[in-house]
């Protein structure tokens, strides 16, 4: 029998995931403000405003959630809208399982790998929100599965630093600036990987109500990363520059997005390993290779006209 799966929002997170249900034969509702989404014939997308319809009607059958609606990357905004958004869905979910993706956010600065058993006890503006976050989904009765990722790259991934900002300018052959150091260790997440988990998860009753770690490659630097996606490519590397981490400091001062970078600069003045070991052996799941992670994110770069240089 067919299951129903419902997805909310359709950035690179939730647009994997429903793929990869609508691959292995699963019924898909996509729910978005502007009803988009992946075209498939398994996939049905309606529009929903996650804020203010009534989300049962949109859920009710499902056998899992996977919410992977976001908002503006602000504070503010986090805090005024992101426990509010999450309640309502597991309120309407009425004790189905909710899978969430989730940053790396509340543990703060870790010195060591990250681990599933670290501390997740951040305060500090956005960070303290995931914390928040985090405990509202442990004290909610629906059961919920978190899957922890670093910063992303892969297909549709724009927003990140692994995102357009590196690799419109290697398709430009321009210079590239990075925060703070281009050769420290630093993880990043294929978003293909982290949809993969949050199904397996949200599919697996004993890993509910718990925190997993995404299958995660090896750690490198932001240099390699841009080796990388130049190799795949097939194009020369571009000059790497640093944003230098009193620039970032200075500009953190000032209301807007380089202050929202400043409330994670930690992240890219220290080596920042994810240790997702544990959670693969759980999984039975490994990382998608750099190698071939670069290469397909460049390959979809390459087939998607909207966003090529």
């Amino acid at each position: 029998m067919t299951e129903l799966h419902v997805v909310t929002g359709a950035g690179p997170v939730g647009w994997a995931v429903a793929e990869q249900l609508a691959a292995q034969g699963h019924s898909v509702r996509v729910l978005t403000r502007s009803g988009s989404g992946p075209e498939h014939p398994m996939i049905e997308r309606r529009a929903v405003d996650i804020e203010s319809d009534d989300l049962r009607p949109h859920l009710s059958g499902a056998t899992a959630v996977y919410h992977c609606t976001h908002v503006a990357y602000e504070n503010s905004v986090w805090r005024s809208k992101l426990v509010a958004m999450e309640n309502r869905v597991l309120d309407a979910a009425a004790g189905t399982i909710v899978a969430f993706p989730e940053s790396l956010y509340a543990y703060g600065r870790v010195d060591g790998p990250i681990r599933e058993d670290s501390p997740r006890d951040a305060t500090f503006r956005k960070l303290g929100v995931r914390t928040e976050l985090l405990a509202a989904r442990d004290a909610h009765a629906t059961p919920t599965v978190s899957v922890a990722a670093s910063d992303f790259y892969g297909p549709r991934v724009l927003t990140s630093h692994m995102g357009e900002r590196v690799i419109a300018p290697i398709l430009a052959g321009k210079p590239i600036r990075v925060i703070a150091s281009a050769d420290l260790p630093h993880s990043f997440t294929y978003v293909p990987d982290l949809a993969a988990a949050m199904i397996t998860a949200a599919a697996s009753p004993s890993l509910w109500n718990t925190v997993l770690h995404a299958p995660t490659a090896p750690t490198v630097s932001q240099r390699a990363m841009i080796e990388m996606f130049s190799a795949a490519a097939g194009l020369t590397t571009p000059k790497v520059g640093v944003i230098p981490t009193w620039v970032m400091r200075a500009l953190s001062l000032v209301p807007g997005p380089m202050k929202e970078l400043g409330d994670t600069l930690y992240q890219f003045r220290y080596p920042y390993v994810l240790d997702s070991s544990r959670s693969e052996a759980i999984l039975g799941q490994q990382p998608t290779s750099l190698v071939d992670g670069t290469a397909a994110t460049m390959a979809w770069w390459a087939a998607t006209p909207a966003v090529s240089v």
